[in-house]
Parts: structure tokens; C-alpha cells; sequence
């Protein structure tokens, strides 16, 4: 019983002095000077359980239609390439200055439940918005349907696809289409 005890208030002053030490102001969030390999490995741990356990419930949809993965594209293009970069792109200047470094699609396969999770809800304390806040459900899946095909595509391909991405009508700077026109009519 003397353990349990001792080890509770030990647990207890280990909180009270991170508290502490946190409320110093002494730790430096600067997204130019990393966290402590510690610190980097709890982060990304919680952010890769939280992610993962958000998007057991996610339904996945037919991914596959070329419409959905056309528009995908434009969707990328618009919103994502200055983070998460386009084939054949090495950096972008807001990329540079980001941490974590936000993936990089091209390279790598996505789960589709946990990026639809993370495209509509966002993460916290990084760069990643909620688009959800934004975009409706099946613009969130196309960009998924999009991001699915990223890897091994060449810049070339890229460009094309892009080029043949419908127009936008959802990016209008959050105004809807009486407000557009009334800022058009003046």
C-alpha cells in the first residue's frame, strides 16, 4: 500500500512541476525550434492514436469515379499544394516554415477514413484547417479520391489533370452567390 501512495504522489509533483514549468513560459513553441525527441514522439503518438481511433467509424465511398477524382484535383491544387506539395514540387516557402513538416502525398499511400477524418476536422496545434468547417462531405471525399492517386504520378500528369479540374464554385471567399453578385453590381 505504501508504493501505491508513494508512487501516486510522486505522479502527482512529476504533474504539478510540468504545470509549472509550462506556465514559466520557458518552453519555447516556436514552430522554428523542435520539440525534445521526447516531446516529438508523445506528439505524434497521440496525434497517430486520436487519428486513427476518429476514423474507425468513417464509411468509405466509391472512390474510383474518374468525375470525383477530376474534381479532387482542382480541390488539391487550390488548397493543398502549399503544404503538402504536387509531384515533381521539392518545397514551397509556406511548407518551409512549418512543423511538423505536413506529408508529402506523392510519396506515400493514404488510409482514406483517417485522411477524410483529418481533411474535414483538422489537427490541432499544426497547420492543418478543418475544411469540414467549409467544404461539404463529398468535396472532402474527392480530395481523398484525389490524394489516392498522387502516388507515382509524374509532374507532367500532374499538370494535366489539374488543367481538366472543373471550376471551383465553392471557393468564393465564404460569400454565397446573392453576396457575389451584389459585390459584382456596385
Amino acid at each position: 500500500m505504501k508504493t501505491i501512495i508513494s508512487t501516486i504522489v510522486v505522479l502527482v509533483i512529476l504533474a504539478l512541476l510540468g504545470y509549472v514549468y509550462a506556465g514559466s513560459g520557458n518552453y519555447n513553441i516556436g514552430a522554428d525550434v523542435p520539440h525534445w525527441p521526447a516531446t516529438y514522439r508523445f506528439l505524434s503518438m497521440v496525434r497517430s492514436r486520436s487519428i486513427q481511433h476518429q476514423a474507425e467509424s468513417v464509411s468509405v465511398p466509391k472512390l474510383n469515379d474518374p468525375a470525383l477524382i477530376l474534381k479532387g484535383a482542382g480541390q488539391y491544387a487550390a488548397m493543398c499544394t502549399g503544404c503538402h506539395l504536387a509531384p515533381g514540387m521539392h518545397d514551397s516557402e509556406l511548407r518551409a516554415g512549418l512543423y511538423p513538416q505536413p506529408p508529402v502525398f506523392d510519396q506515400q499511400p493514404i488510409d482514406p477514413r483517417e485522411a477524410f477524418w483529418v481533411i474535414k476536422h483538422g489537427i490541432k496545434l499544426t497547420a492543418m484547417p478543418a475544411w469540414g468547417a467549409t467544404h461539404d462531405d463529398q468535396t472532402i471525399w474527392s480530395i481523398v479520391a484525389f490524394v489516392r492517386t498522387l502516388p507515382g504520378m509524374t509532374p507532367a500528369q500532374y499538370k494535366d489533370i489539374v488543367a481538366k479540374a472543373p471550376p471551383d464554385e465553392d471557393m468564393d471567399m465564404g460569400h454565397d452567390k446573392d453576396d457575389m453578385h451584389d459585390m459584382h453590381s456596385h
